[in-house]
């Protein structure tokens, strides 16, 4: 589905990551390179209300997950190694030597955000800056998960079913499943400009969308856990300076500590709640804006 009316003056194109693969991104403004990545069950447009301010400072590389929007959705493998964190970074690394970019900052949000924690991680001397929206580490968030958690984030566990049951449900009605899952967070569906909402009940309706998207979370419960156990482990930290921020209305900052969390994998970590639910880039641009625009131009942030 055309979403170019909700980001003028950028260009498209799809960039291949190896293995049949390629990742579709949307690119445009001056500056250092910033990559932004969003969550579930959305694409890059998630980013529309942002991105012509962000334009006038960064370079900006908007790029679809694997398995998700225009980026191709390769079936899962028995150790759903296909959807793993680490592949979904290199996928992003790829992607930015692609267009030029050794080293750049990254923005991200929900799944994406888990993308980037693996991509700072396994890739430090390409990451400047990292900023995270609304999560906790993978690992703390399942290790802590309780009765209030699992009834607010009932999809972690229903998408981690065998193949072919969730995928099933989902593409009975995969338009029913977006306004279902995201208009029953604490800000329903007002936040949302319906041409993003339509894009995202699209993209979900793709061939394979529902598998990469359950794969995405099949690998996030086990092959995922691995890895940062054995980060945890080898006392493997991120080294890039990072803004955590959370919506004060939601499940995150209900159920979890963010920055305690946060500290404990990180060396250099900062910041807070904002004043809206999960989905901070449409509900609360111009608060996240205020945020990320000084911690990326290294200005002064809220410690």
């Amino acid at each position: 589905m055309d979403t170019d009316d909700l980001f003028p003056g950028f260009t498209t194109q799809d960039i291949p990551t190896g293995g049949g693969v390629h990742i579709r991104v949307r690119s445009g403004g001056r500056g250092r390179p910033l990559l932004l990545l969003h969550g579930h069950p959305q694409t890059h447009a998630i980013w529309h209300k942002v991105a012509p301010e962000l334009a006038g400072h960064f370079t900006l590389v908007l790029a679809d997950l694997r398995g998700y929007g225009g980026s191709s959705k390769p079936a899962g493998t028995a150790d759903h190694g296909n959807y793993a964190k680490r592949t979904m970074a290199r996928d992003m690394v790829r992607v930015m030597q692609a267009l030029g970019h050794a080293h750049f900052d990254v923005l991200a949000h929900d799944r994406g955000a888990r993308v980037a924690h693996r991509l700072a991680v396994d890739h430090a001397a390409a990451v400047r800056r990292l900023v995270l929206l609304d999560i906790a580490p993978t690992l703390a968030m399942y290790e802590q998960a309780g009765d209030t958690f699992a009834r607010a984030y009932w999809h972690w566990f229903f998408l981690i079913q065998p193949a072919p049951l969730p995928e099933r449900l989902i593409e009975a009605d995969p338009a029913a499943y977006v306004r279902d899952v995201m208009g029953r967070r604490s800000a329903g569906l007002a936040p949302f400009d319906p041409r993003a909402l339509a894009a995202y009940q699209h993209a979900l309706s793709l061939p394979g969308a529902a598998h990469g998207l359950c794969e995405d979370y099949r690998a996030s419960a086990g092959i995922d856990l691995d890895h940062d156990r054995t980060d945890r482990d080898n006392g493997v930290r991120l080294a890039a300076p990072l803004l955590a921020l959370w919506g004060q209305d939601g499940v995150v900052h209900r159920c979890f500590r963010p920055l305690d969390e946060w500290r404990r994998v990180a060396g250099d970590v900062r910041g807070r709640p904002l004043p809206c639910g999960h989905y901070i880039a449409e509900e609360a641009p111009d608060a996240l804006l205020a945020e990320v625009i000084p911690f990326l131009t290294g200005e002064q942030v809220h410690p």
